[in-house]
């Protein structure tokens, strides 16, 4: 396995201004590659002004990433905008242009607004990818209308390349990537691992390592892209740590260990990147309130608020991150929470979301930034692993329209009675998140020996 030979956070230099970096205390927006180092030395309030927290500068001026253009500042939008010629021609170029590069590296690519592009293209066909859920193939399922597939996402003060999957799967020659988390990192898994596929002439040339059967008894699979000698896996562990089987008086009972990593059959502490995620199984109806439900040692509480819990169990995982996981080597990500729209109720009981067709065009009308994703935020800071957040919950909030919604299930035929307001079409609006990681990842091969 090829392992990163000089290290994105190993110089000298870049540790001296660490440390000498004053501790901050505003709420962040996470910006482009290298922010993620700084958030050892941020830390997160929660009275936000506004639905999202702001961008904050972060590098100081001795940081040998530091330019004159700092992070963008928090901007309102009340429409849309349309792409223009000269936009598209940008965005469709190779950016292997250096000074490219530095402007993407210097911007925070999560504040930005989606902008329509009659030209835009999905990066793989409908129905043409075999590693598609059903539940998630919207055009199998009787979705007709595809405007939602004419946005792009556009940062302000940047452009993020087009997705060039040939150029990824170079990047990654020799490399594991490794998604773990629930069904909103599977949607993320199943988009890039369609988009890479539809670069390659001879698609024969993926060998599927676990078939599809034992992907969904077992919660692994994984891709190999055998000219490239990588792999694309995914592990499904929704809460991150372990559920348990407790035995009680009146029978076996489930609850979930906070102080315990969730075990895996796939060894990934060794891969060379890793996709973490976590959040929506996080509620009370999930987690039954919090009620005879989390346990740490033998102790079952009695009642834990569901808050409380999920910051023992992410505190439980950066331990194990920190201290399994070698940073000479391996790349840490975590992806933000994923954007809901039920109106009328939740997902079971009577939310909908049909009949959008078109994203949120007015920033008053996103919703709160999620609690989840401030906890999450609070035990990243305090890691000594760097973790790079993917901070997608306000350019998911807007796409109210990308939904599978009624169309989601395997037989074409329509389920009024629930429906999916949580994950996403595909193609669709992961695509994005995949070419913002691949943007990330342009950024790391260019500025050391990726």
């Amino acid at each position: 396995m090829a392992c990163f030979k000089k290290p994105w956070f190993a110089s000298s230099e870049f540790s001296r201004n660490l440390q000498q970096r004053p501790r901050t205390h505003h709420i962040l927006t996470v910006p482009f590659f290298l922010l993620s180092l700084f958030l050892l030395s941020a830390s997160y309030t929660s009275n936000s002004p506004t639905p999202y927290p702001a961008a904050t500068p972060l590098f100081p001026p001795s940081s040998p990433f530091s330019n004159s253009h700092m992070l963008s500042k928090p901007r309102s939008r009340s429409t849309l905008s349309s792409v223009t010629a000269a936009e598209r021609t940008h965005a469709n170029s190779t950016n292997s242009d250096s000074q490219a590069i530095r402007d993407l590296a210097s911007c925070d690519i999560f504040d930005g607004t989606w902008v329509r592009d009659e030209h835009a293209e999905p990066l793989y066909q409908h129905a043409s990818c075999p590693y598609l859920d059903d539940a998630f193939n919207c055009f199998k399922n009787g979705r007709s209308d595809f405007d939602y597939l004419k946005y792009r996402w556009k940062p302000h003060g940047c452009h993020i390349p087009r997705f060039d999957g040939l150029k990824m799967l170079r990047m990654l020659r020799g490399k594991r990537v490794v998604f773990v988390g629930d069904s909103l990192n599977r949607n993320m898994w199943q988009s890039l691992a369609c988009s890479l596929r539809a670069s390659l002439k001879d698609k024969t040339r993926i060998y599927e390592v676990s078939g599809r059967r034992e992907f969904r008894t077992q919660g692994f699979f994984s891709l190999n892209f055998r000219d490239y000698a990588c792999s694309i896996e995914f592990v499904k562990s929704p809460f991150l740590v372990q559920e348990w089987k407790v035995l009680r008086n009146t029978g076996q009972r489930e609850t979930l260990r906070l102080d315990m990593i969730q075990a895996s059959k796939s060894q990934y502490n060794n891969a060379d990147i890793i996709i973490f995620n976590t959040g929506h199984w996080w509620n009370h109806y999930k987690t039954r309130n919090g009620i005879n439900y989390f346990q740490e040692g033998n102790h079952v509480y009695e009642r834990l608020q569901v808050s409380e819990a999920l910051r023992k169990a992410l505190k439980t995982w950066a331990d194990w991150v920190d201290s399994r996981v070698d940073r000479r080597r391996t790349r840490v990500f975590f992806t933000g929470f994923s954007a809901s729209h039920y109106k009328g109720g939740q997902w079971n009981s009577g939310g909908k979301c049909d009949g959008e067709k078109e994203p949120i065009t007015n920033e008053r009308y996103l919703g709160e930034y999620p609690w989840t994703m401030r906890i999450l935020e609070s035990v990243i800071s305090e890691m000594k692993t760097p973790v790079f957040y993917l901070n997608i919950t306000k350019m998911t909030d807007y796409r109210k329209d990308g939904h599978p919604s009624v169309n989601n299930n395997n037989k074409g035929r329509l389920r009024t009675t629930v429906q999916d307001c949580s994950h996403w079409c595909l193609p669709g609006i992961p695509d994005s998140w995949n070419e913002l990681l691949y943007a990330t990842l342009l950024i790391a091969h260019n500025n050391t020996h990726f």
